[in-house]
């Protein structure tokens, strides 16, 4: 007899439900949140399972991994997904969800998703956190310019060590506000040398993987970009067409069609975000900032000239994306 198996995850405990080809619930309990227990009450409980259901969340990628390694069958469902199955069921409990991950797995109405490697996660997790300190950074800048103008001091333009400088030359007197502002001024000097030495760090892993040295001959594309493309896709094979990948990172339209209703509304911002905003900055780089004759230039200025330059840049992140799948 085949078994399937919901998994709701929690920090402390996991709730496991065992259902059969019919559907009806064979066993249910509890287990610590721990790969070895997990696997060992699975082996216990459901010999021979078909296929384990388990949702997106904080420690998914950790327990999907771990699980695969013991020859687990696992398969990773999208929480928003699975959420409008398990709406179904009156009471929402642990157990009743795990009941029903496992009910839909046995189904087969689910699209599993891909479980990047623990290497790729690990390229995201320097990605991710340069990109809060470019924000905290930028935040801080703000905040210090909006201090100094509340004691008449305004701030010339400029960022980095040049911002420095102008708040530098214009210390007030006051000992307390002197103190403030060197302070500020020392904790944005340590964040934006820690988001240089992230951003050295991954500029060494782009020149030194084929991939991304590729991708990194599109104009507007450096390495912070080509790295966040290649650790968003991770397989290429994962879609049929490259066109498919403009929807995937949420660059397409979203659309409403019912009975002589048809609208086109604004772009879905589905998947990645830190990816879908590098290709939008390439793209303004590339139509505002480099002068060299280019086809794809061309293209995305004639979009600005009939739609808006806003439109433009969205289109142009939309192809370029097309042809970094492509490559």
């Amino acid at each position: 007899m085949s078994f399937y198996v919901g998994l709701d995850v929690s920090t402390k405990e996991t709730a496991i439900c065992v259902v059969d080809e019919a559907g009806e619930r064979v066993w249910a309990g509890t287990s610590r949140t721990d790969p070895d227990v997990i696997a060992a009450v699975l082996e216990r409980r459901a010999p021979s399972v078909t296929k384990v259901g388990i949702e997106t969340g904080p420690l998914t990628v950790w327990l999907w991994h771990a699980l695969h390694e013991r020859g687990v069958p696992i398969v990773c469902l999208h929480a928003r997904h699975a959420a409008a199955a398990l709406k179904l069921q009156m009471n929402k409990t642990d157990r009743n969800d795990a009941l029903g991950l496992a009910r839909l797995v046995r189904s087969g109405w689910y699209r599993p998703v891909a479980v990047r490697s623990i290497e790729t996660h690990r390229l995201r997790a320097l990605l991710i956190t340069r990109d809060q300190l470019v924000g905290m950074r930028t935040a801080l800048i703000n905040k210090i310019r909006g201090l100094a103008k509340t004691f008449g001091i305004v701030i010339g333009p400029g960022k980095g060590g040049t911002f420095t400088r102008h708040v530098q030359a214009q210390l007030p007197d006051d000992p307390v506000l002197n103190s403030l502002f060197k302070t500020l001024l020392s904790i944005l000097g340590t964040i934006q040398e820690r988001s240089h030495e992230i951003a050295k760090q991954l500029a060494r892993v782009a020149r030194q993987n084929k991939i991304c040295r590729l991708m990194m001959t599109t104009p507007g594309v450096g390495p912070i970009t080509a790295i966040s493309f290649v650790t968003t896709i991770e397989d290429p094979h994962r879609f049929r067409r490259s066109q498919d990948v403009g929807a995937y990172l949420g660059l397409t339209p979203r659309r409403y069609q019912s009975g002589e209703v048809d609208i086109n509304g604004r772009i879905s911002k589905c998947g990645d975000r830190l990816s879908r905003k590098l290709l939008f900055e390439a793209a303004n780089a590339m139509l505002s900032r480099i002068s060299l004759p280019l086809a794809l230039k061309d293209w995305g200025a004639a979009i600005g000239r009939r739609s808006g330059f806003w439109k433009a840049r969205v289109a142009l992140a939309r192809k370029s994306s097309v042809i970094l799948h492509r490559m």
